[in-house]
């Protein structure tokens, strides 16, 4: 069993769930997958798992924390290992075909945003955990 699958396990674990092996072939999916996938890629990705079953077991790891879903402008979420498993990153999300890239920022300019989001918030009177920063434009394809 990897590192991954041992993280897996012990949120699972905390979240009174198993490690199913239908679970296990997701979080290999998308660990294969370098990105936000959506359910139909996932499919492609696994071997003889039903839709209903992709579904009902993305929901116990999203719930868990091992999985996050993100929602672009079309009804229909993608799903990534959640953030803290993969490293922190931000989304290029495409407004014409829906496509989802990930993309890391440069440490300096991470650091900037990192200032820049804190006095904001604290404006507010809010405090600040993390960020997560979808971009929203064209892909290369759809330009």
């Amino acid at each position: 069993m990897s590192e991954l699958d041992d993280v897996v396990l012990a949120r699972l674990v905390a979240s009174d769930q198993r490690y199913t092996p239908a679970r296990r072939a997701l979080v290999a999916a998308l660990r294969c997958a370098g990105g936000p996938v959506s359910i139909q890629e996932i499919q492609g990705l696994t071997d003889d798992l039903p839709q209903s079953s992709i579904y009902r077991n993305l929901s116990v790891l999203e719930a868990a924390g091992v999985v996050t879903r993100i929602v672009g402008n079309y009804e229909f979420g993608r799903f990534e290992l959640a953030e803290d498993l993969i490293g922190h990153h931000h989304h290029l999300l495409c407004e014409e075909c829906g496509a989802m890239l990930d993309v890391t920022v440069p440490p300096a300019i991470e650091r900037q945003l990192d200032e820049a989001l804190e006095k904001l918030a604290k404006r507010s009177g809010f405090t600040l955990h993390h960020h997560r920063l979808d971009l929203v434009g064209r892909c290369a394809q759809c330009k």
